[in-house]
């Protein structure tokens, strides 16, 4: 497989490029906070509050140990990789921090934000998902060169990418991890969204393990396929065309013309008196 030159040889390699193109370590400069914005293409949406203050107090002892990645553009910084360590070093109080500024071209540039993401932070299930559909898109990858880059196996890559075919309501359940990966793909084998989100909210609510919710998929009707709409013989639509025309509401078979049942529709009282009187007749 061809690899792109500078990408493909994981995120520790990338950022060993960075270090060597920038003179190694010795050309690290000090940037104001004030001067560095975030990327706004960054896969993680959201930051755990009480994880951010703990890395903030860490931040405050010892200082920022890892420098951060960012791309110079014009007067300003703009970050490639090491958000969290700049939100940390914001909530510490520091008014500078460590960087390497990168020359990498932009989809290099991309490709380190979102593979520092997947692999080194506590992303969520569905914003992993997202950054590795958009890594794949971006470059053109497939699911195994995706699996070489970030890695991890490619039935993992293939399970993630699932997550994102859930309905809203179920994401939602899963970013705020009310639902795990897990449940997602028990999940996302539903076809009819309706009974999808439906079960998602009833786990959530109940607490279901993963286990629990597979039961529940192999044993009750959430799996069922909807059946297969029944052809009748020409003699019998006929009489159902007679059936409906004589009660004024909705007459339906199910089963063959030896044996099923006949479905009887009706909307109101008027309705009900109606085909009463046309199965008893008048007599009361």
């Amino acid at each position: 497989m061809a690899v792109k030159k500078g990408l493909g040889k994981g995120l520790d390699a990338l950022l060993d490029e960075l270090e060597v193109e920038e003179g190694n370590r010795n050309n690290i400069e000090q940037v104001s906070l004030y001067d560095i914005d975030t990327n706004p293409d960054q896969p993680r949406k959201s930051f755990d509050t009480d994880k951010l203050n703990e890395l903030a107090a860490s931040v405050k002892r010892h200082g920022i140990v890892q420098p951060l990645i960012v791309k110079r553009n014009g007067l300003r910084y703009t970050i490639i990789a090491g958000e969290r360590r700049f939100r940390a070093a914001r909530i510490a109080g520091l008014d500078t921090v460590p960087v390497i500024v990168s020359n990498l071209d932009e989809n290099a540039i991309m490709e380190v934000a979102l593979i520092e993401n997947i692999q080194r932070e506590n992303l969520n299930p569905i914003e992993e998902a997202a950054a590795i559909r958009f890594l794949m898109e971006q470059h053109d990858l497939t699911q195994e060169e995706v699996s070489e880059r970030i890695g991890k196996s490619r039935p993992a890559i293939a399970n993630a990418l699932r997550l994102l075919s859930l309905e809203k309501p179920v994401l939602e359940l899963i970013k705020t991890g009310k639902l795990s990966a897990g449940h997602g793909k028990m999940l996302a084998g539903i076809e009819n969204k309706k009974q999808q989100k439906e079960l998602a909210e009833k786990a959530a609510e109940k607490e279901w393990s993963v286990r629990r919710l597979e039961d529940e998929l192999r044993f009750a009707s959430w799996e069922k396929k909807p059946k297969k709409r029944q052809e009748h013989s020409p003699e019998m639509r006929a009489a159902l065309r007679e059936m409906r025309n004589r009660l004024g509401t909705k007459v339906a078979v199910e089963g063959t013309e030896q044996k099923g049942k006949l479905i009887i529709s009706y909307y109101n009282k008027e309705d009900l008196e109606t085909i009463y009187r046309c199965i008893v007749g008048d007599e009361t």
